[in-house]
Parts: C-alpha cells; sequence; structure tokens
C-alpha cells in the first residue's frame, strides 16, 4: 500500500507546485463606455485620456484629457450618461485624477510643476474651480499620472521600472522596483534598471486596485493585457487579457475606477470600461 500512495502523494504535491507557479489568468469583457465631449474638429478638444475617477458618495464619474487647461473635463452618472455642458475644462493642465478618501474630494496632479489641485463642485457634483494643494513638482517627472493608494492614503506615480509613494503633503516616503512580467519564483532579472521603464510597458500611468496582494496594475501593450503586482514585492500576480477590440496605448489612455478597469479610445474619444 505504501508504494502505491508515494508516487501518488508525489504526483498531487508536483501538480500543486506547478499549479502555484504559474499566473492566474482572467478575461476581461467591455462593460461601460463615457464618451468624452467635442470632436476631433473642435477648438482645445484634447487627444489623450488622463485619467477617470469615481465618486461613491455622489455616484459619479470625473474623466479628463490631458495636455492644456482648456481641454474637456466630463462628469457622468453611474450608467456612463454625461452630465455637464459642451464647455466645462479641466482648469489645470491635468494628468491623474483621483477620489481622495480622506477629505471626500476629486483631486489630481498636472504637468510638472503644475502640483496638485483639488476640484470644488456644485450642488450637482459638476467642478466649477479649481484649488492648488501643493506647488512646485512633486512627482518623479514631468508627465506622470498620479492615482491613489486609499489604503495607506498614499499617492502614487510610476517612474522608469519604479511605484513612488508620496504622502498628503507631496513628500515622496517609499519605493518599490517593478519587475515586469517576472514573478517572485523567476526574481529579478539580469539586466534590470531601475531608472528605466520597459519598452511594452505604458510609460506614464498605473492603477491602484485595493485588491490584496494585486495593488498596482500596469498596462503591456505589447500583450494587449492589464498586469498587476504586489505591492511589497513588485512581482506579477494576476494577468487580466484585453478584448481584441481593446485600444492599449504606451502612454496615458489607462486608468481604474469604482472596480472597472479603462481604456481610452483616442479615436473614437471615449473611455472603456473593462471587468
Amino acid at each position: 500500500m505504501r508504494s502505491l500512495l508515494y508516487p501518488i502523494c508525489l504526483l498531487l504535491l508536483l501538480t500543486s507546485l506547478q499549479a502555484n507557479a504559474q499566473t492566474v489568468t482572467k478575461k476581461l469583457k467591455q462593460s461601460l463606455e463615457l464618451q468624452m465631449q467635442k470632436t476631433d474638429e473642435d477648438d482645445m478638444a484634447g487627444t489623450r485620456g488622463a485619467s477617470v475617477a469615481w465618486h461613491p458618495v455622489l455616484k459619479k464619474y470625473y474623466a479628463a484629457f490631458a495636455g492644456n487647461t482648456a481641454y474637456p473635463l466630463a462628469v457622468f452618472d453611474e450608467k456612463g450618461k454625461r452630465l455637464n455642458d459642451e464647455d466645462l475644462a479641466t482648469m489645470t493642465d491635468l494628468r491623474g485624477l483621483w477620489y481622495n478618501t480622506v477629505t471626500k474630494q476629486i483631486c489630481g496632479n498636472g504637468y510638472d510643476a503644475f502640483g496638485w489641485f483639488t476640484y470644488q463642485l456644485d450642488k450637482n457634483g459638476i467642478p466649477t474651480d479649481v484649488t492648488d494643494i501643493t506647488d512646485d513638482m512633486r512627482q518623479p517627472n514631468e508627465q506622470a499620472v498620479g492615482t491613489y493608494n486609499f489604503t495607506e492614503k498614499q499617492v502614487l506615480f510610476l517612474g522608469g521600472s519604479q511605484v513612488y509613494k508620496y504622502n498628503a503633503k507631496g513628500i515622496a516616503v517609499d519605493s518599490v522596483v517593478i519587475h515586469w512580467g517576472r514573478k517572485k519564483a523567476d526574481g529579478p532579472g539580469e539586466e534590470e534598471d531601475p531608472a528605466f521603464g520597459h519598452e511594452d510597458y505604458n510609460a506614464t500611468s498605473l492603477i491602484y486596485t485595493g485588491i490584496k496582494g494585486q495593488e498596482l496594475g500596469f498596462l503591456n501593450v505589447a500583450e494587449n493585457q492589464i498586469e498587476l503586482y504586489d505591492i511589497k514585492t513588485g512581482y506579477l500576480i494576476k494577468l487580466l487579457t484585453l478584448p481584441e477590440t481593446a485600444t492599449a496605448e504606451l502612454s496615458f489612455n489607462f486608468a481604474y475606477a469604482n472596480g472597472t478597469y479603462w481604456l481610452f479610445n483616442m479615436e473614437e474619444r471615449k473611455w472603456v470600461g473593462y471587468k
């Protein structure tokens, strides 16, 4: 009997180890669209989507273009209906956009030395003004798109192959190196250099999911997939494959809000959500 049990147990052990070594994969499906105002022919229409934020109290999405203070900013209800008029603009040279769970406000970061800001909203949740939170550059590079870590109350930025963590005062307090496409069992790559990013991945944008052990997300443009990494180790944990119709870009056009992964379709000028 022992002679039979041993190979069976060994087989089960090897199967278990093999399963644990494989990265979990999930296929994403389109769930919602946020159609931005204006067309390519309109004045100050913008090209690249900066980010999407979700206000959990007002139940509204906020989406914006990157690149100019006069580019469109839009507000949508939870079903994707736009609530603002054609003239609503970002009012700042916006890059990142997030909901601050401490202040209960829609905040963001701007280009280079524009610093961080918060939007003042009217009774309908439409931004009417913008107020600076910090001045000077409080990010690793001029184009970095900030995202909010609501667990640690930090703002995160991607710079090269590192995720930089900033506290509420805009001071960098920590960082983690991202091991692109590598599991913990693989260890770091032989030619890794934290100062440089990876040519296959979106270089400006990252997302924070809040999922334990899968907190950080990055867009692999070459493989048309979103990859989730452990915020403590920087190693790959899960793959989220996108439909063939998804438009993945090497800069901007990538966000996460309300449990939804967002990609901006520049040709159709809309954010497409996937779950």
